[in-house]
């Protein structure tokens, strides 16, 4: 491997060892025990992470984020809403949309939740410049585009 760079099969192979290790990783994140008993699967905690770090939103703007259907959105807020982490409520300039937000006592646990990876992904990227971080980030969208089709 040389200083200046990888080729693309060096690049394929060091990352190939690398990502197991690393979901593997993400993975031994415990979730919090006051919220074990919620049974949260990693689509809540997308979820939950767009609450987190963008506050209160609408189910459509939510599934919008998660590129998915507004009534699988709506299934999942109505499963987090009933056990008490999310809490809905209607907005008050359109009586239409419902305002999902985290609920105040889970805030924290949440917060802990994604702190770790929070922290490793700012100390990976604060280094780069904001071109280096945009091609980082469109290039796992890449990677995951790529494992869809």
């Amino acid at each position: 491997m040389s200083t200046d760079g990888l080729s693309v099969d060096e690049g394929v192979r060091t990352l190939l060892l690398f990502m197991p290790r690393m979901v593997s990783r993400v993975k031994r994140i415990r979730v919090p025990e006051e919220l074990q008993s919620f049974n949260l699967a990693p689509r809540h905690l997308s979820l939950l992470a767009f609450l987190l770090f963008d506050g209160p939103m609408g189910v459509n703007e939510l599934a919008s984020r998660l590129k998915v259907a507004p009534a699988t959105v709506s299934l999942m807020v109505g499963d987090l809403s009933r056990s008490g982490v999310v809490e809905r409520r209607e907005d008050d300039a359109d009586r239409r949309r419902t305002i999902v937000r985290i609920a105040p006592e889970h805030q924290t646990s949440i917060e802990s939740w994604l702190a770790k990876g929070a922290h490793a992904w700012r100390q990976a990227l604060e280094p780069l410049t904001p071109a280096e971080r945009k091609l980082f980030v469109d290039t796992l969208a890449a990677y995951e585009r790529a494992l869809a089709e």
